[in-house]
């Protein structure tokens, strides 16, 4: 079997919030088509590191390096990096009033496919919408969502569907997942689960492999979305790295032999 492509390559990585470093020399490899799961305590520093991937402004890095498919993503701005085909979905969506949901959707689209694909042919208004309805039905949201603001009045599993909507339409080459799980009831983290499951399991010339970087606190996604790897991080490092058995380990015993509970 052919060896994948890299597609993440993060060495001695530091990162500052208000001047507090909380990410200390972090190095991460990913390849093409893998997902890896990032678990650890309330302040560990996961969060943190997604955020800085995607290069929110709140979050300095003051050391080390990260190549992206080939680009050094430290000189590239948010605006690029999303159009590079980095996707963060967000903990906590936000909500973007006076801006229906298939008009978001289809000006990302657009502006996703004409930096990443150019030569594809853009879709018509038309069968996007047609598109969008085909893949909200995975995860089970009424189309009449599509002409009300974003995220407004949604509940948190909606607003939560709502963004991994965006991972079917914008197909990014590196998904970065805040903790979609949380805040989920089981019956919909299965289908939003499944729906990442779908991703994974295509298939296509000329689109990426769905390749994701997941961070969260508890191992039940990974029962519907099993990982690559499991990475523990404390403390702002990562300090053990294994398969989908780590994440029962974590789940059985918590993280007291890494010596600390984290912050709550």
């Amino acid at each position: 079997m052919a060896r994948r492509r890299a597609l993440l390559t993060i060495r001695d990585l530091h990162v500052s919030v208000a001047e507090k470093e909380v990410v200390h020399g972090l190095s991460l490899d990913m390849r093409e088509g893998e997902v890896h799961a990032i678990m650890g305590p309330n302040g560990s520093g996961k969060s943190t590191l997604v955020h800085a991937l995607m290069g929110h402004p709140s979050y300095a890095v003051t050391a080390g390096s990260i190549v992206f498919n080939g680009k050094n993503l430290l000189t590239m701005e948010p605006h690029e990096r999303a159009r590079a085909g980095l996707f963060l979905a967000f903990q906590y969506p936000r909500e973007i009033k006076g801006v229906s949901l298939r008009e978001f959707l289809f000006s990302a689209s657009r502006a996703q496919m004409s930096a990443r694909a150019p030569e594809r042919k853009k879709i018509s208004p038309i069968k996007f919408k047609a598109f969008l309805e085909e893949k909200m039905k995975l995860l089970a949201l009424d189309p009449s969502f599509l002409e009300r603001s974003v995220n407004e009045g949604f509940s948190g599993g909606e607003k939560k569907k709502a963004e991994v909507l965006q991972l079917h339409i914008l197909e990014p080459r590196l998904a970065l997942l805040d903790e979609t799980d949380s805040g989920l009831d089981l019956d919909a983290l299965k289908l939003v689960a499944k729906s990442m499951q779908i991703l994974r399991s295509r298939r296509e010339a000329g689109r990426p492999p769905f390749t994701a970087l997941l961070v969260t606190h508890y191992a039940r996604i990974l029962d519907y979305l099993t990982p690559d790897f499991v990475h523990v991080m404390m403390k702002g490092e990562i300090v053990e790295s294994g398969g989908f058995s780590l994440a029962r380990q974590l789940e059985k015993h918590g993280y007291r032999r890494y010596g600390a509970a984290g912050r709550s």
